[in-house]
C-alpha cells in the first residue's frame, strides 16, 4: 500500500460536491485522513471562492489507474472538461504525492507543483502531514508552511461529513 495525498477543491455547490468527493473516496479507499476545510479566493480567474482540503489515502492502484478513478469521480459530479483551465468547477481532485515518487508517471507529474505555490494546498497538507517530507525538497510540510510567504488568503470554515465535524466552528 502506498500513502497518497490528494487535494480536493470546489467552487460550485461546494458543500454538496465536497461531501460527494469524500463519500466517493471513502467508498474507493476506505479510511480517509482529512484536513480541515478551507475557503479561499479563486486563484488565476475571477470567480466564486473555493472550498479546499487535503485527504490522505492508502492504495495499491498504480498512478495512472488512480488518476483515472479520480477523473471518473470528478465527471460523476459534473466536472466540465471543455472549459478554460482556470475556471469554476464542481469538483477538482489532484494527486499531490504518491509515496516518494518523483517525476512523470502515467501522465501525472509528482509531486504536484501546487504544494509549494498555493496556500490552499500547502496549509491543509501541513495540517495532516506535518512531519512528512516533500519528495523533492526533503523538507517537512510544517516547515514549508511556516516559511510560506505568498499573499494568498484562506480561512477554516465549519464543515461536517457523515455526522462528524471535519472543521471546527469558529
Amino acid at each position: 500500500m502506498t500513502c497518497v495525498y490528494l487535494s480536493i477543491g470546489s467552487n460550485v455547490d461546494r458543500d454538496r460536491h465536497i461531501q460527494a468527493a469524500l463519500d466517493g473516496l471513502s467508498h474507493l479507499f476506505g479510511a480517509l485522513q482529512i484536513s480541515s476545510v478551507y475557503e479561499s479566493e479563486a486563484v488565476g480567474f475571477d470567480g466564486e471562492p473555493f472550498y479546499n482540503l487535503v485527504v490522505g489515502i492508502e492504495t495499491d492502484l498504480p498512478v495512472g489507474e488512480l488518476s483515472r478513478a479520480l477523473k471518473q469521480l470528478e465527471d460523476a459530479n459534473g466536472r466540465l472538461r471543455d472549459v478554460p483551465r482556470f475556471s469554476a468547477r464542481t469538483l477538482d481532485l489532484d494527486i499531490l504525492t504518491y509515496g516518494d515518487v518523483v517525476g512523470l508517471h502515467d501522465g501525472v507529474t509528482l509531486p504536484r507543483g501546487e504544494i509549494l505555490k498555493n496556500a490552499f494546498v500547502l496549509r491543509p497538507l501541513a495540517e495532516i502531514a506535518a512531519d512528512e517530507r516533500h519528495p523533492q525538497t526533503g523538507e517537512r510540510y510544517a516547515d514549508l508552511w511556516a516559511r510560506y510567504d505568498r499573499a494568498q488568503r484562506l480561512w477554516v470554515v465549519p464543515f461536517e461529513w457523515q455526522g462528524r465535524a471535519i472543521s471546527p466552528r469558529p
